[in-house]
C-alpha cells in the first residue's frame, strides 16, 4: 500500500531565490512544514527536504536544500506535494480528516450513517450519509468518541446535526 499523504500543491515560484508557493489545507502543517521535513513531490514522488517555511497571504512559502534559483525549482511547478504518512507520528488520540472518511456514525448507539465527506470553514464539518445527507461538526460538544480501530463516531444527539 502506498503510505504517501496528499498535503498541498504548489502553485507558482515567489521571488527569483528559489522558493515556492505552497496551496494546503493540510491540518498538520506545524508538523511537516519546517526545516529538515523530508516531502516528496510530483508522481515519481520526488524526494526533497525543506530549508525554510513562511507563510504570505494565505499561501505556504517553501524553499527546498540545494536550491537557490528559481530556475532550479520551475520543475515542481503545478505539482502535488506528498509527505510519508509515518513521518508526521500521530498520537494514539490522534488522526487525519481523510481517515474518517468511511466510519459508521452513531447517535449514542443508533446507527445515523456513514462519513463520506468532510468540509473545512472555520469548523471542520463531517459529512454524514444517512436516510438523508447532513453534517456534523467535528467538535467536543457533539462528538463523543473517534474510535478508528472499531470504525465508528458517536455523536451527542440528533438535535445538535445539521440538516
Amino acid at each position: 500500500m502506498n503510505n504517501y499523504l496528499l498535503v498541498g500543491k504548489i502553485i507558482n515560484t515567489f521571488g527569483i531565490k528559489g522558493e515556492v508557493k505552497v496551496l494546503s489545507d493540510f491540518e498538520y502543517k506545524e508538523r511537516i512544514f519546517k526545516n529538515g521535513f523530508s516531502i516528496y513531490i510530483g508522481e515519481d514522488y520526488n524526494k526533497e527536504v525543506i530549508n525554510t517555511y513562511r507563510v504570505h497571504k494565505n499561501y505556504d512559502l517553501l524553499t527546498f536544500m540545494g536550491y537557490t534559483n528559481i530556475n532550479e525549482i520551475l520543475k515542481y511547478k503545478g505539482l502535488n506535494i506528498y509527505i510519508n504518512k509515518d513521518d508526521l507520528k500521530l498520537q494514539d488520540n490522534e488522526y487525519l480528516l481523510s481517515d474518517l472518511i468511511g466510519l459508521e456514525v452513531y447517535d449514542n448507539t443508533s446507527l445515523i450513517g456513514v462519513v463520506i465527506d468532510y468540509e473545512l470553514n472555520n469548523t471542520v464539518l463531517l459529512k454524514i450519509k444517512g436516510e438523508k445527507n447532513f453534517y456534523v461538526p467535528l467538535v467536543d460538544e457533539y462528538i463523543k468518541k473517534v474510535d478508528l480501530k472499531n470504525r465508528k463516531i458517536i455523536t451527542n444527539g440528533g438535535s445538535n446535526l445539521i440538516l
